[in-house]
């Protein structure tokens, strides 16, 4: 009789054990995954079809998932794009949201952001890669706790650069700490002068392994000049030709310690902006040069964080979106062939402009979402933009945390159809334009038409420009002489948005 009510205890045990886990499975809120690659153009993707590059772990979740052929960035440059995504708000309503060098951060801790909405919902929460959003509230001691940083907007975890790959310091940094500083040898970081007897890459040009080719010549780490100047901090030093192993490898361990809790995941890649470091591995792998070679690589390090998930057997469960955080650009600092072994590949594709435009190829980027067995596969030419991830995640994991700026845009996300973007403000180094619907305006704006530096068509003008992107997706026709009534349509709209 004993045998029997332990046996029947041990059955009720393996059932009630059973079922719960079934219960916490199916409770467990999707992982949410972004993949944010750095100055990746649309038509560097090769599920688009515009460029002869070869992407075939993107493509692979590009053709599998929702791939957005009008999907945009707040803006043509870095850091405004990056304070959209992470607060759901337009860039150009705060003073402080533009390119940030050694600044203070640029997102207030009370402002609403993605990582709380997801704290705020059980979610654990982590940042692995470029930050470029500023840190600390003044000037930052790197020898001691940075704050306020990533923890402090509501990442539990961060393990992050602090600027760019072509800005000191050339450290990483974790949870608010310079990694691997060694308190005998202090960091030092000024972006004014120069600390005595620093070399320089316009000074000592002989130690450069990558000649600079405009502003990136001051301190020299590793062979490359940097834009900024630091001193010490030596054992912190990062290595380029490993960086993208080593952000790979800290947001694989990331997606390992949190898997049987529902985690949020900003994968912020460094490909493919300058310093373009290809490990050995890469090198040469394009043809096009270390641009083509990084983002070779950087299409290698989606496919095995894929592979990682696959394994882990969370595919299922994990929304993941691959965008970029503005348009392509090749000289952008250094001497390194991409202009001159880009061959017949397209960075911007059809499109006009790239990094730092106004034209259509400042923001529109590559954009995916992919939910194993609950995204179908599906090309979308509907507007989207990186701002409106906020709301549109929001809902999907049914938090009430919104932005007066983001759209809900979860059913467009999820099954490409529904609801889209009527109007969206886009902005290039602190100027503004206008999409709506098929038409794009550009208000009238003194400076270069063209780059100096960068050969990039900024989308300048003494006059409005107006284009129907229906009939001229390249915007070679400027219609505001032509087409006035809808001239001053757009114009009324434009101001209405940015009044607002």
């Amino acid at each position: 009789k004993s045998i029997m009510i332990n046996q029947n205890l041990k059955f009720i045990s393996f059932f009630l054990i059973l079922f719960f886990s079934a219960c916490s499975t199916e409770n467990k809120k999707p992982n949410v995954i972004i993949i944010y690659a750095d100055d990746l153009g649309f038509g560097d993707v090769s599920a688009y079809n515009q460029g002869t590059l070869n992407t075939p772990n993107i493509d692979r979740i590009a053709n599998n998932g929702i791939k957005f052929t009008n999907g945009h960035s707040s803006s043509a440059t870095c850091s405004p794009s990056r304070y959209a995504l992470l607060t759901g708000s337009y860039p150009w309503r705060n003073s402080k949201a533009k390119i940030s060098t050694g600044a203070s951060m640029i997102i207030d801790t009370n402002q609403k952001t993605l990582p709380k909405m997801f704290k705020e919902n059980n979610y654990s929460t982590g940042i692995v890669g470029k930050w470029h959003l500023g840190l600390g509230d003044g000037q930052i001691n790197y020898n001691s706790k940075i704050s306020p940083g990533p923890n402090e907007i509501g990442f539990d975890y961060s393990y992050i650069m602090p600027d760019t790959q072509d800005r000191v310091p050339t450290v990483y940094i974790e949870d608010g700490y310079v990694k691997n500083l060694d308190k005998n040898d202090p960091l030092y970081v000024s972006f004014k002068s120069n600390f005595d007897n620093q070399p320089t890459g316009k000074k000592n040009p002989e130690m450069l392994t990558m000649k600079w080719h405009h502003g990136h010549f001051n301190s020299i780490i590793n062979g490359i000049s940097r834009i900024g100047f630091m001193k010490g901090g030596k054992r912190a030093h990062w290595s380029d030709i490993d960086m993208a192993d080593h952000f790979l490898n800290k947001a694989k361990s990331y997606i390992l310690n949190n898997k049987n809790k529902s985690f949020f995941l900003f994968y912020s890649m460094q490909q493919p902006h300058v310093p373009r470091t290809p490990h050995p591995r890469f090198k040469g792998k394009s043809g096009m040069g270390p641009r083509g070679d990084v983002i070779v690589e950087a299409d290698w390090c989606i496919g095995e964080l894929y592979k990682t998930l696959e394994d882990e057997n969370l595919l299922e469960n994990t929304l993941i979106i691959i965008s970029s955080d503005n348009g392509p650009v090749l000289n952008d600092g250094y001497f390194d062939d991409a202009v001159e072994k880009i061959g017949n590949h397209t960075p911007s594709g059809i499109y006009r402009g790239g990094k730092y435009s106004l034209f259509e190829a400042g923001t529109r980027v590559p954009f995916i979402s992919y939910w194993k067995g609950v995204i179908k596969p599906k090309n979308s030419d509907k507007l989207i933009s990186q701002i409106d991830l906020f709301n549109s995640l929001s809902s999907i994991i049914k938090s009430e945390i919104k932005t007066s700026d983001s759209y809900d845009l979860s059913e467009l996300l999820l099954k490409g159809v529904g609801k889209e973007r009527e109007e969206l403000i886009l902005e290039a180094s602190g100027k503004t334009a206008l999409k709506y619907q098929n038409w794009v305006l550009i208000p009238p704006y003194k400076g270069k038409a063209v780059s100096t530096y960068t050969n990039v068509e900024l989308g300048r003008s003494n006059t409005f420009q107006l284009y129907n992107l229906k009939t001229d997706p390249s915007q070679k026709v400027n219609l505001a002489n032509q087409k006035k009534e809808k001239l001053t349509e757009l114009i009324k709209i434009y101001n209405k948005v940015i009044s607002n």
